[in-house]
């Protein structure tokens, strides 16, 4: 009897023309709570399960207790560079099958690659089939489904409120902030975010305060603007 539910499950595991990554589990290491309900949506569409962890100490903890089939790592990461992770996973044996690097900044692909990525996902991430394509193009040649992909392309629309999330996350940080490196990671934190969201205000405020970094330039009125336009977004003031 077991050996009969044990065989309806792979049954009901296998990809299938419209869920092409059943069976999977991907863990994303990603600190913005919207871009990983970007990645929600798209594992959901895929039939891909989804594990997430918003540092690198919390995805070396997940994978202490399992092994995913696909990592997900966003290079910016609020303890370390998600580069120093792909590099760990991609000379760990066995090895997850998939690795790719994400982000919103252009020089990442490069550094991702290096570290030993099998591909990258540039933010924001919207589209099923270049998620399904990345992670599918990767796979050992067994694990890749037969024939062709029936795939609605239509961009998934994470929720607001993630973003509000986010929002809630950068004030902690920007509250809390004892050194120079949480102003650089604050600066990237929020420029990649209001880039994925569209939020070209608050994206240009956060390069205004990478640059001052820098720079070496004064900080006060930067800091200022930025700590504004996150209580506004805070307050519902601005829609996204």
């Amino acid at each position: 009897m077991d050996d009969y539910r044990d065989d309806l499950e792979v049954q009901h595991r296998r990809p299938t023309a419209t869920r092409p990554l059943l069976g999977l589990t991907v863990l994303v290491v990603e600190d913005s709570r919207f871009a990983c309900d970007a990645m929600r949506l798209l594992c959901l569409r895929s039939g891909a399960r989804i594990r997430r962890a918003d540092c690198i100490k919390s995805a070396r903890r997940h994978l202490q207790v399992y092994r995913p089939s696909v990592a997900i790592i966003d290079l910016g990461l609020p303890d370390g560079s998600g580069a120093e992770l792909i590099a760990e996973l991609a000379h760990t044996s066995p090895r997850i099958d998939v690795l790719l690097g994400t982000s919103g900044d252009s020089f990442s692909e490069d550094v991702a690659m290096a570290a030993g990525a099998d591909g990258f996902l540039a933010k924001p991430i919207e589209s099923v089939l270049v998620f399904q394509s990345k992670i599918l193009s990767a796979l050992p040649p067994e694990r890749q489904p037969n024939g062709p992909r029936l795939v609605s392309d239509d961009p998934v629309r994470p929720d607001p409120m993630a973003y509000r999330d986010d929002m809630a996350h950068a004030a902690d940080v920007l509250d809390e902030r004892g050194d120079g490196r949480m102003l650089d990671y604050l600066a990237q934190f929020l420029r990649g975010v209001a880039h994925s969201a569209g939020d070209g205000s608050l994206q240009k405020a956060a390069e205004d305060l990478a640059e001052a970094r820098a720079k070496g330039r004064p900080l006060q009125a930067v800091i200022a603007r930025v700590a504004a336009l996150i209580q506004d977004r805070l307050s519902d003031r601005v829609a996204i």
